[in-house]
């Protein structure tokens, strides 16, 4: 136990100096939610009251689809993983690891964004906080459970950056948080609902923390779950 908290400690301060989750995590989604949260509120004010869950999707997106999935190939692409054989570290302890830490920079993340948007743009905090950290924390675990995924089942950098931009854009674009869905035509509204981004933005909206809205973010997080012990397995035996 004491290893794992150990091994914990030391990616948290691995991820701290990566340029890459800096970016993904902190810089791009905080500019993201600067810029475009003065632009909503300006344009539409009524989206004050879903700010925050609008601007807490993408960055949860970003961070779990572009900025966890390299660090896993780096680690599951490369001989590190021979490091683990040599010394009997279970297969799966990097990724837990990863995952954990990922977690806690996304939850920074999401609380620096929880803290301003009320005071640079007015936003409406959430009326039900016992029941919106619950919620934004089922939809990082779940987000970072497709992140695993993708990085897992990518072989290289290049075919990774393709994969997440297919999941990331549509994440963003269909989940709601920049437009209503019903205004999107049947078929992209159905395809929108596919992602977990539409069905986390509405568990955090207020009164949205239900199984109606809970469920399929659960199915997604146990497949998901199946898919990278399968992917493990493959890796180790190669």
């Amino acid at each position: 136990m004491n290893g794992f908290f150990y091994g914990v400690a030391l990616q948290w301060k691995l991820d701290i100096r990566s340029k890459s989750l800096l970016v993904t995590c902190y810089i791009v989604p905080l500019m993201f939610f600067l810029l475009m949260g003065g632009i909503f509120t300006s344009v539409m004010p009524e989206t004050r009251s879903t700010l925050i869950q609008s601007m807490i999707v993408m960055s949860v997106s970003m961070g779990a689809f572009i900025g966890l999935p390299p660090s896993l190939i780096e680690t599951y692409g490369s001989d590190v993983k021979k490091v683990y054989k040599a010394n009997g570290v279970p297969f799966y302890f990097g990724l837990i690891t990863m995952v954990l830490s990922a977690f806690v920079h996304l939850m920074i993340s999401c609380i620096i964004i929880l803290l301003l948007a009320p005071v640079l743009f007015e936003a409406a905090l959430p009326m039900q906080l016992p029941f919106f950290f619950p919620a934004l924390a089922v939809y990082i675990i779940v987000s970072l459970g497709i992140g695993s995924v993708l990085g897992l089942i990518a072989t290289n950098q290049a075919k990774l950056t393709m994969i997440a931009q297919l999941v990331f854009l549509p994440s963003i674009m269909l989940s709601g948080i920049m437009f209503p869905l019903n205004l999107l035509p049947d078929f992209l509204e159905t395809i929108g609902r596919m992602f977990p981004a539409s069905w986390g933005y509405r568990l955090m909206l207020n009164n949205g923390f239900c199984f109606e809205n809970l469920w399929y973010l659960i199915l997604v997080f146990c497949a998901a779950v199946i898919v990278c012990a399968i992917l493990l397995n493959k890796q180790k035996s190669i």
